[in-house]
């Protein structure tokens, strides 16, 4: 798959591309990236790719007619068109079904915005969908770029060591769509705190007994839309409504 970003800061992502797991993803090819900076597609001697706001009012706004220019290019580069993606933050929040669609596709265009935002015009002539990492605003897209390229890259097939591991992330619907459960390792015992003694007893059955047991308790502890959309789903069995009887 491809992805094409445009920014305005291509150099912040080279370091992710070279670091972490997920750079197996980028070494390979299974995932493509290729960065465009408007400001080279801009006219004049300034390469000028924003002005002030009609209307007046603080900050700068990104010009339509870079973006285009960079976009058009982008997009004749690849074997046929592609999605368009702008991160702002009255997009749609980004879900793990979301980072599934994109991560079985042939990839898609990202928008990277900065300073008080894009020419609404070129919103709308050119952005097919917008996204939102969550209710706070960032000085650019280049990191919810960066994190769509990451989870999408983490899903391909060689990228994790465990090939399985993806599947029980938290979101995920092997796990109903639940939070994970709390992990352990070496020492059994710091700070006073002792690891769970059903995680110690080598008793399989037990062992994802209890961890379903905590998948549900954090779900309805601390995102209790989860559990709901479990719930509506059909996922929950009589033994899960059982035990959040008991606890809530």
């Amino acid at each position: 798959m491809r992805f094409d970003v445009l920014t305005l800061f291509p150099e912040l992502f080279e370091p992710f591309f070279k670091n972490g797991i997920t750079r197996r993803a980028y070494e390979t090819g299974l995932v493509e990236v290729h960065l465009h900076n408007p400001r080279d597609f801009a006219e004049g001697n300034y390469k000028r790719v924003d002005d002030r706001p009609f209307g007046g009012g603080p900050g700068m706004v990104m010009m339509p007619e870079p973006l285009l220019a960079a976009l058009q290019a982008a997009q004749r580069q690849r074997s046929q068109p592609a999605p368009v993606l702008l991160f702002t933050p009255t997009g749609k929040p980004f879900t793990h079904s979301m980072v599934e669609h994109w991560a079985q596709s042939q990839g898609a265009v990202l928008i990277c915005g900065r300073y008080e935002g894009i020419d609404q015009r070129f919103i709308n002539a050119c952005v097919d969908e917008e996204y939102s990492l969550g209710d706070f605003v960032l000085s650019g897209g280049e990191l919810p770029a960066i994190t769509l390229l990451d989870a999408v890259a983490r899903l391909q097939p060689g990228v994790l060591g465990d090939e399985d591991s993806h599947h029980l992330d938290s979101f995920n619907p092997a796990l109903d769509g639940l939070l994970d459960c709390p992990h352990y390792t070496r020492p059994e015992s710091w700070q006073g705190e002792t690891v769970p003694e059903v995680l110690l007893s080598g008793h399989h059955a037990h062992i994802e007994q209890w961890r379903r047991e905590q998948r549900l308790l954090l779900s309805a502890s601390l995102r209790p839309d989860l559990i709901e959309k479990a719930r509506s789903a059909g996922r929950l069995t009589a033994s899960d409504e059982k035990l959040l009887n008991q606890l809530f």
